[in-house]
């Protein structure tokens, strides 16, 4: 049986410009640079700089009347803009962007020049006398190291590879020798199919003293107890006193893990952040400021506000005409917006910073982590009147520049939870404490997280050993036998 039923829904729904303004708002400086470049270059009635006058504003406000009378009386399908206006009309100026005070220190992603990891490998490789296919082996032995310099695929794999791709055929015996070639290269470890081999290869190309021979006893025979910090164990097996064992270990610890990384020749690009506030102690008040690239100087072109203008008061209209003044309406219409949004993103980056610097006053004025107070996305939400998903977008990947160091913003935001006074806490002061503790424990005999409980505990933290656990994964601190020192 059908049933007809009237439901009554209210939804609302975004405009293509309020979404816009999200994902600007979303925006961190280098990215939102390059927004305002994009823009700058697709909209010819967007311009760099201050207005002219005062009076220029008041140009932009059109007949909304006469602009929906033009508007009708153009079919938009007979519209073919390239005809009338092109990129190529537009001045070479327009297209350039600047977006900064010359006030402001310039920071740029610097990108590491000169040879790849690989090159600089293949480089050294061309000293040595091999044959044609001898050469091939060894270079695609080099083509299978990774980042780190380790070469992770088994070597039979390899074999089966070069015989199908290569047409070489290799016995495995015969390419084990050549990776020890590979092996032989800079920097030291490179080629190494473990983090063990990769450490041995390192003391071998070294004088051997008598505890670098230890090390290397050490990695070849007692590798699984030297990990584990079975120390006892060695010190039994070994027949050592604690000193030698400790001068040895130190011997290892001192090795590269990750040869790859050694070389500045590796074409990695380092990135640089660039802070999108500054907060700073002025006679003991805080002062924020945005970053000045977030605020650029943009204003809608005099010359196609006056082209449109010259339509407008025309008495003769021919179909050219209308087209090219709907084309130049859209233009402004869409810079007028850009600007606006633009004003926008700042006034709201602003008012979500400066309520988190409110908020968390009492940490910035001394840069006491355990003066951070608990704090969620909907306290500043609500402290401001906007949505949560807003102050997210601000918070997610944007930097501030603090006098304690710059920071992701996104890490002042924590949960709460009760100590013994019934007093809210926030869970990074928590954290803070936990990693306080174990910088100041023995190294000898370090904490379990049986024990940081109870040391939490007696704090006044009544938190549980797993959610200590928990808290140390978070920090990346190891469990106590691998924290464990001679």
């Amino acid at each position: 049986m059908l049933k007809q039923q009237l439901n009554q829904k209210l939804l609302q729904k975004l405009s293509p410009q309020q979404i816009q303004l999200m994902k600007l708002i979303q925006l961190p400086t280098l990215a939102f640079e390059q927004k305002i470049k994009e823009e700058l270059e697709s909209n010819p009635a967007l311009e760099e700089g201050k207005e002219e006058s005062e009076n220029d504003s008041e140009d932009l406000e059109f007949d909304n009347q006469e602009n929906e009378r033009e508007e009708e009386r153009i079919e938009a399908e007979d519209i073919n803009v390239d005809e009338y206006l092109s990129d190529d009309e537009i001045p070479d100026y327009r297209l350039q962007a600047n977006n900064y005070s010359p006030d402001d220190e310039e920071s740029k992603v610097p990108i590491t020049g000169g040879k790849s990891f690989h090159e600089f490998l293949l480089e050294q490789l061309g000293t040595y006398p091999l044959d044609e296919q001898g050469r091939q082996i060894a270079e695609y032995l080099v083509g299978n190291i990774d980042d780190d310099g380790y070469i992770r695929r088994e070597l039979s794999a390899i074999v089966d590879d070069l015989a199908f791709t290569q047409n070489i055929f290799v016995e495995e015996e015969q390419l084990e020798r050549y990776l020890k070639l590979i092996q032989a290269l800079e920097p030291a470890g490179v080629g190494a199919r473990n983090l063990r081999e990769c450490l041995m290869i390192q003391l071998r190309q070294e004088e051997s003293s008598y505890h670098q021979r230890l090390a290397l006893e050490i990695l070849e025979d007692f590798f699984d107890e030297f990990t584990k910090k079975h120390y006892e164990k060695l010190i039994q097996r070994l027949e050592l006193d604690e000193e030698d064992l400790r001068l040895a270990i130190l011997e290892i610890t001192r090795l590269n893990p990750k040869p790859g990384n050694s070389t500045s020749n590796s074409n990695r690009e380092v990135q640089v952040v660039v802070p999108d506030f500054t907060l700073r102690i002025v006679e003991g008040e805080l002062e924020l400021t945005l970053n000045s690239r977030n605020a650029p100087e943009l204003n809608v072109s005099r010359e196609y506000r006056e082209m449109l203008e010259t339509y407008r008061q025309g008495q003769k209209e021919n179909k050219a005409q209308k087209e090219a003044a709907l084309f130049v309406k859209q233009k402004l219409d869409g810079a007028k917006w850009f600007i606006e949004a633009i004003k926008q993103r700042q006034q709201t980056l602003m008012l979500t910073m400066g309520a988190i610097m409110q908020y968390q006053k009492d940490y910035f004025q001394t840069g006491d982590e355990l003066k951070l107070r608990p704090m969620i996305l909907k306290d500043i939400a609500d402290e401001i009147g906007m949505d949560i998903s807003t102050v997210s977008r601000v918070a997610s990947n944007k930097y501030v520049s603090t006098p304690y160091g710059t920071f992701l913003i996104k890490e002042f935001f924590s949960e709460s939870m009760k100590n013994d006074a019934g007093e809210d806490v926030s869970t990074r002061e928590i954290k803070k404490i936990l990693e306080v503790s174990v910088s100041e424990e023995d190294k000898r005999k370090p904490l379990t997280d049986d024990k940081l409980a109870q040391l939490l505990k007696d704090k006044g933290y009544p938190i549980a050993r797993r959610t200590v656990a928990k808290y140390r994964e978070q920090l990346d601190i190891p469990v106590a036998r691998l924290r464990k020192q001679l």
